[in-house]
């Protein structure tokens, strides 16, 4: 893959030149995110009415190693770098500032963001007055937010896409070993002050958004398959080594929430894996009914992923109250009901993300052109408020509600409402000569 940093692109247009090779592999990160979390939440009724969750994955010993494989938050990332180091070149080609960059990004993600914050104080508060008990509320409250510590850390890497373009354009491999050099300076103090540990939500995810700026300059392309191979086991033998002497668990679960040093091994790894995957990518992508199931769902693919959660937990929740059985979790009659449970979450994104999924749609160009600095930077204070108070007082209904609060307000401050008609999108859509506009997997979490 080599840099689009020459290519024109006067309306910021994010899915011009797609590779449907990074779609394939979005949306397969996408799947996994969701089968694996259908395989995660398990809640618990004890005799005394009282509901507890268990995380049966990360209570299975043997299923540290495979989580090695099958833990896919860093290529997330990694794709993320490569399309946002593009998008922000053909729009800076075209004239663009970073206000404009910016003011792009937080309208994908917090529109639709806030729809989801609305739905879940809504239905939690008349949940609440329904005489559903208050350890409940907050429990689902807690569990089903947990997409959104995603989304701020991705949302946060991102905005800082312009300015980590104009490092890596002067010292890329200097950039990403001071990103790294600042991931375990913060791994160092975090047993002294377990805070800062806090700051390795921008430090890890930058550092691995980093990654994909290399493979968008074509970097790793220019290795051989052996020396792509090598990488690859190299990153994992780094990673057996810290994990075995002790210096971080060999739970990437656990490793996740804060981050550190090993989500960045993985992501060398895993790009290094999708480059070697490469060749068979791009072909099986082309074939006409994936391309296509590939459009479909990259025009939902952000509703997906903040929905799944949420509704995964409504439903385990109602099926504690029903007189169904309950395998014990980690049973294998629990493991036999998971396909069940992926069926039944799968029914229920369906008519979601139709009827949230148009949340989704990217500002026209002639709105992203009239942003300020100040604005676009005043709309990233507020939108990181209520997430800066749930990183220090966790998560709640009341937070919630003031996220919604503050979504909202940067949305109006963006010019992000109303909503511009299919039908004018497409009329003030400017299209390149030869080349084909259409959404994928990579223009939804992006």
């Amino acid at each position: 893959m080599r840099s689009t940093g020459t290519r024109a692109a006067g309306t910021g247009a994010d899915t011009e030149s797609r590779d449907p090779a990074i779609d394939l592999v979005r949306f397969i990160c996408l799947v996994l995110v969701v089968v694996g979390h259908s395989t995660m939440v398990s809640p618990v009724l004890h005799p005394d009415g009282t509901v507890t969750t268990e995380n049966t994955l990360a209570e299975q010993d043997w299923f540290e190693p495979v989580i090695w494989i099958f833990m896919v938050m860093p290529l997330f990332f990694v794709t993320g770098g490569i399309t946002g180091l593009q998008s922000w070149r053909r729009l800076k080609a075209g004239g663009g500032t970073a206000a404009q960059f910016i003011r792009a990004r937080l309208l994908r993600l917090v529109r639709p963001a806030a729809a989801l914050l609305a739905a879940m104080v809504a239905g939690l508060s008349v949940a609440a007055a329904l005489g559903v008990d208050r350890q409940v509320v907050q429990l689902v409250a807690t569990g089903a937010g947990m997409p959104l510590w995603f989304l701020a850390a991705y949302l946060a890497a991102q905005l800082n896409i312009p300015v980590l373009a104009a490092l890596h354009d002067r010292a890329p491999w200097l950039t990403l070993g001071l990103l790294i050099a600042l991931v375990v300076a913060v791994d160092c103090l975090r047993g002294a002050v377990p805070d800062v540990a806090n700051a390795n939500l921008v430090f890890v995810w930058c550092a691995v958004q980093q990654l994909g700026f290399l493979a968008a300059d074509g970097h790793l392309s220019r290795l051989s398959r052996s020396g792509l191979l090598g990488i690859a086991v190299a990153a994992h033998l780094l990673l057996g080594l810290v994990t075995g002497l002790g210096l971080y668990r060999g739970n990437m679960l656990v490793n996740l929430n804060p981050p550190n040093l090993t989500l960045v091994l993985l992501g060398v790894s895993q790009l290094a894996v999708m480059e070697l995957a490469r060749p068979v990518l791009a072909p099986l992508a082309g074939i006409r009914w994936i391309n296509r199931l590939l459009q479909v769902a990259g025009a939902r693919s952000l509703t997906v992923y903040l929905w799944h959660l949420p509704l995964l937990a409504a439903m385990s929740g109602l099926l504690l109250l029903a007189p169904i059985p309950k395998p014990s979790s980690g049973t294998a009659e629990w493991w036999w009901s998971r396909p069940l449970v992926v069926l039944a979450l799968v029914l229920l994104l369906l008519p979601v993300a139709a009827a949230f999924g148009r949340l989704e749609e990217r500002p026209t160009a002639l709105q992203a052109f009239r942003c300020r600095p100040a604005v676009a930077g005043t709309a990233v204070v507020v939108v990181f408020l209520p997430v800066a108070d749930a990183a220090l007082s966790g998560l709640s209904v009341g937070l919630l509600a003031a996220g919604v609060v503050c979504f909202s307000v940067a949305i109006l401050m963006l010019g992000g409402l109303p909503l511009p008609r299919r039908g004018a999108v497409r009329r003030g859509r400017r299209r390149w000569p030869g080349k084909r506009w259409r959404r994928g997997i990579a223009s939804g979490v992006k």
